[in-house]
């Protein structure tokens, strides 16, 4: 089975075979302020698993952890598609959201929690809207 992610502009595309290693939520500052979102939530893919075309401009930070990151964007559109962690070389991870699969796999494990927004998972009581 292959997936497929990609930026917003289609420029720069993943394909990976296989289910993914792990799924996840991070609440952290840095994983906020890079999504302009409350958290991130990303797939961890074994780096054979992952083929990448199209260019990407990289971009390394600390994480929370003290380790370093790099994330790749693409250059035309600025999306965040894939980043790869020092402490993790064997691995990519892909932001879930590049994916554009309401399908892919939940979530299994959440950390940062202590610098969750109090009402970050609370989506299910919310009242629809919809748009037509």
């Amino acid at each position: 089975m292959g997936r497929v992610a990609s930026c917003s502009c289609g420029q720069l595309r993943l394909t990976c075979t296989g289910e993914p290693v792990r799924v996840s939520i991070c609440h952290c500052l840095e994983c906020q302020k890079r999504t302009g979102s409350i958290f991130a939530t990303q797939a961890r893919y074994r780096q054979e698993d992952v083929s990448i075309e199209g260019s990407a401009t990289p971009w390394s930070r600390l994480g929370d952890s003290g380790a370093s990151a790099t994330f790749s964007f693409c250059p035309a559109c600025g999306s965040t598609v894939y980043w790869k962690a020092d402490a993790m070389p064997e691995h990519v991870m892909i932001a879930v959201g590049a994916f554009a699969d309401p399908s892919f796999p939940a979530p299994g494990v959440s950390v940062y929690e202590e610098r969750q927004h109090p009402w970050a998972l609370a989506a299910g009581e919310l009242a629809m809207e919809h748009l037509e």
